[in-house]
């Protein structure tokens, strides 16, 4: 049986880190700053994951970790939504870049 060395899992969370962080500076719509956000959160888990598995000291602390995170991604996602929705029924866009303001 073949395990997957930890290197493995760092460089794909190492890429879905870059695309996210790549999307998350560069895009102007919303939604997609978001969804690179949710991309940068779950390369965090899987390194959480991967480092709780084939670690020094294998344990679930890590996964424990990762379940957290997902949790706070869902609220954050949520919030990040609904603040989203009420500003386009303000603005009647979701560009980023008029997003200058919090006035009317």
């Amino acid at each position: 049986m073949s395990s997957v060395p930890i290197q493995a899992y760092l460089l794909l969370a190492l890429i879905l880190f870059c695309i996210g962080l790549y999307g998350a500076l560069t895009k102007r719509n919303t939604v997609i700053v978001l969804i690179c956000i949710e991309l940068m959160l779950n390369a965090a888990n899987i390194n959480l994951v991967a480092f709780s598995k084939l670690g020094v000291t294998p344990s679930l602390t890590g996964q424990v970790f990762s379940l957290f995170t997902i949790s706070v991604a869902a609220a954050e996602a949520a919030v990040g939504i609904a603040i989203l929705l009420a500003w386009y029924r303000h603005r009647q866009t979701v560009n980023v870049d008029e997003a200058n303001t919090l006035q009317k």
